[in-house]
């Protein structure tokens, strides 16, 4: 099992969550992933990250899979403009890879911002620490283990 595998399942069972990560092979888009679990695609939860222009912090947006990140109400929710984040800050933040980044287990704090539309569901799957791997949990359970804050931020 990989470092980054690994510590999402750590951060799992710390946060007394019960979930298998399975492998998947690699999903390019929500929609692929959404095929290879057999869910609905609003119900993945992807993890989008930008860079605070004024911190330098990559921040997270966790987000259905269905829905896109509007840059200026994202700028807005966040208190500061938001630029690309490019793959060495993301692995720095985070200890992810692009396409791998879980919204638990990251190796430095990062702030956080929850797309409501997450919470209609009662399972969400979610990036396990690398591109071919993913979990189901209760969304309802996201604010809380991730710090994220729920925030009017899509398109």
């Amino acid at each position: 099992m990989s470092k980054s595998l690994k510590r999402v399942a750590r951060a799992l069972t710390e946060a007394g969550i019960t979930a298998e990560i399975v492998e998947v092979g690699q999903s390019r888009t929500a929609q692929e992933a959404a095929e290879a679990v057999g869910c609905h695609l609003d119900q993945i939860a992807k993890s989008i990250i930008f860079r605070g222009e004024d911190s330098g912090e990559a921040i997270l947006f966790l987000t259905a899979g269905g829905n896109q990140v509007d840059g200026a109400k994202a700028s807005a929710v966040a208190g500061e403009p938001l630029g690309k984040a490019d793959a060495a800050l993301i692995q720095a933040q985070t200890g992810f890879a692009i396409g791998g980044v879980a919204p638990i287990g990251h190796v430095n704090p990062i702030r956080a911002f929850l797309d409501p539309r997450l919470l209609a569901f009662s399972e969400v799957w979610a990036a396990g620490g690398t591109p071919r791997h993913v979990f189901a949990m209760d969304p309802a359970r996201l604010p809380g283990i991730t710090g994220a804050q729920t925030a009017d931020f899509i398109a």
